[in-house]
């Protein structure tokens, strides 16, 4: 391990990297910058605005299921697409499609309700099922959704590889956060122009239509430019895809000392999945909670962005750190520290009072939760040989992100239903305080698993 090796996982390393590429790469990177930035500051208001639009929390529930149906399956036929027609091409077709996702998006609220005629199919098993209705124009966020996530189909297997392959053993997680960092930048400053467009519009509507005009504008100008500047020639991105029977080779030799992280991580995914949806809606309609200062006031939506640009604020500034820190303390403890922010987080919002600085502080203490993450990737990763860390990586996310699919789904009948179970010890009400309950007790299962069972990276013990 070189010196120059070492500083290479330092927090400047992204950006002495960034500025060193050559130009196609250069302008492939600003090309994913642009998507993650457009794809940050419109997804995460989507549940308020199927919200505005007349959906259910029931439908807002599924609505974050089939997001983690795409983005369990995306990466596969993406990569193999990559394979069949090129790995420029590929971009521009992930780039368009996503920038028309956008739009829809920007549509839906200018569609009218559209009647589609009742038709009734006699079935041997199933008995009469009719097909047809009112089609609302919240189903036009479904349909973009599909599109909207075209861009990440493209490579998560491959960052880590290139982590795994040009990073010490012990300094994984350092290597991690320098990439990680680089990445939320992108994460912070989505949030925060939404914030300040949804500050100066009439309402949450016009805000957010603008939000998603915005997002198409960076998606159109990113597609163009990639697709004239950049050479991908020499790239062998996707070329490595073989297939199912290739995903279901990679499970069976995946190391058994990512088992018990994979349970613990999926018992915590499953928990935020089953949640993450309706923070928004928490903030903007459970607690409606705005934000005054020095005479000024922001509308809860407004509000939102803030707060989520003040949990990546605090992601940022304590990923290095803590990353420094798991070189002397393990990753395990790291790791640890980030589950039960998970796990936590959605019990303390639901229950928390409607005060704009206890916000504050929650979403300062979500942020922790980013700052276990390049411990959890090299926790990934580390016990990989060193030419496979791609396909672990991908199988571990395939695995982990497939059965977190139905979490939205039953977090949205959790929160949405209206009934009663009356127990021995008292009454259990559905509602949003159930779900958000349920959610963390799930989480919190998560956690004990991972402290009783889960393993420390050789490297780091």
């Amino acid at each position: 391990m070189t010196a120059d090796a070492s500083d290479d996982a330092s927090v400047l390393a992204p950006f002495r990297q960034f500025f060193a590429l050559e130009r196609d790469v250069l302008v492939l990177s600003l090309a994913m910058f642009a998507f993650s930035l457009a794809f940050q500051m419109t997804s995460r208001y989507v549940p308020e605005y199927l919200n505005v639009l007349g959906a259910s929390a029931g439908v807002i529930g599924l609505y974050g299921s089939v997001g983690n149906l795409v983005s369990a399956v995306y990466p596969y036929p993406g990569g193999a697409l990559s394979d069949r027609i090129g790995s420029r091409l590929a971009l521009t077709l992930f780039g368009t499609v996503a920038t028309a996702g956008f739009l829809l998006w920007y549509l839906a609220s200018f569609v009218p309700t559209i009647s589609v005629p009742v038709i009734e199919f006699a079935l041997p098993v199933a008995g009469t099922v009719a097909v047809g209705g009112a089609v609302e124009p919240w189903v036009w966020l479904f349909v973009g959704l599909f599109f909207t996530q075209a861009w990440k189909s493209f490579g998560l297997g491959a960052t880590f590889a290139v982590v795994k392959q040009s990073v010490a053993q012990d300094r994984l997680a350092m290597g991690f956060a320098s990439t990680e960092v680089f990445r939320r930048i992108g994460f912070l400053l989505g949030p925060l122009l939404a914030a300040g467009l949804l500050a100066v519009a009439a309402d949450f509507v016009t805000g957010f239509q603008w939000i998603l005009l915005v997002a198409v504008a960076f998606g159109a100008v990113a597609t163009v430019t990639q697709h004239v500047r950049y050479d991908a020639s020499d790239d062998t991105i996707g070329e490595s895809f073989e297939g199912i029977s290739g995903v279901v080779a990679d499970l069976r030799a995946m190391p058994a000392t990512l088992r018990p992280l994979l349970v613990a991580d999926t018992l915590v995914r499953f928990a935020n999945g089953m949640v993450y949806v309706f923070f928004v809606i928490v903030v903007t309609d459970f607690l409606a909670v705005g934000f005054d200062i020095a005479g000024r006031s922001l509308r809860p939506d407004a509000f939102f962005g803030l707060l989520l640009g003040v949990e990546m604020v605090v992601a940022l500034l304590s990923m290095v750190p803590v990353s420094k820190l798991a070189e002397r303390t393990g990753l395990k403890p790291v790791v640890a520290v980030g589950f039960t922010v998970y796990a936590l987080f959605p019990l303390l919002l639901i229950f928390a009072p409607a005060d704009q600085w206890v916000l504050v502080l929650l979403f300062a203490f979500s942020g922790l939760r980013f700052a276990g993450l390049p411990a959890h990737k090299a926790l990934i990763v580390g016990p990989a040989e060193r030419d496979a860390g791609g396909r672990v990586t991908g199988t571990y996310y395939l695995l982990r992100n497939a059965l977190v699919i139905p979490s939205a789904a039953l977090g949205g009948w959790l929160y949405g239903s209206d009934w009663t179970l009356t127990t021995g010890v008292g009454t259990i009400a559905a509602g949003p305080k159930l779900a958000f309950a349920v959610a963390s007790a799930i989480g919190v299962v998560g956690v004990v698993v991972f402290l009783a069972f889960g393993r420390e990276f050789e490297a780091y013990a």
